[in-house]
């Protein structure tokens, strides 16, 4: 089946403004988060036809379900258009949830060598773990042929390598914004820019 996903991280959260580690667990949306949010609905209107024919998918954890709230919204969808759909949640680092990042590098300066060090935490979910529930996502033949998915960023990043088949040195040479989103479409990737406004 062919099908087109449009990709999305969720806005800015308090503990990104603190460079913390989130994973699975949670921090709101900064305001600068939220304005991120309704910007990328403000481009992805732009970007659909009828907002009525494609499926929301969001992880469950709330600051992705936030983003969802606020995308939908600017597309004249209600909430209640939105699926929370648990293998997309975030990668679990394990002990080194909530703590900030350059804590972490001062005290493991191995790390900064390490393009995907996230998974040297104590505990943390595995790369094959991740990889596998992405693709098994991504092989669910009874998803719709048009999606809206908000997740996360490292969540995001690998997926994106997965999708489109990338060598792992490319794969981690991704960024993950918060002030854009990807289409995905027959195997490509496409970066769309969005401009979030304070208001």
């Amino acid at each position: 089946m062919s099908r087109t996903i449009y990709l999305l991280r969720h806005g800015q959260t308090e503990f990104n403004a603190e460079r913390r580690m989130q994973g699975q667990c949670d921090s709101p949306l900064t305001e600068l988060g939220e304005a991120q949010a309704r910007a990328m609905g403000a481009a992805l209107r732009e970007e659909l036809g009828n907002p009525a024919d494609w499926q929301v998918l969001a992880s469950p954890l709330g600051r992705a379900m936030q983003t969802a709230r606020l995308v939908s919204a600017e597309l004249g969808l209600p909430a209640r258009h939105i699926r929370p759909e648990p293998r997309l949640i975030e990668v679990s680092f394990g002990e080194w949830e909530m703590q900030q990042v350059p804590v972490l590098h001062e005290r493991y300066p191995e790390l900064a060598s390490l393009p995907d060090w996230y998974f040297n935490a104590p505990g943390c979910e595995s790369f094959a773990a991740v990889s596998a529930r992405i693709r098994h996502w991504l092989a669910d033949e009874s998803l719709p042929p048009r999606l809206i998915v908000v997740a996360h960023g490292l969540l995001g990043r690998i997926l994106r390598g997965i999708y489109a088949g990338m060598h792992p040195d490319q794969l981690w040479q991704q960024d993950m914004p918060q002030d854009a989103f990807f289409r995905l479409q027959g195997g490509q990737i496409t970066r769309i820019e969005c401009m979030a406004e304070i208001i």
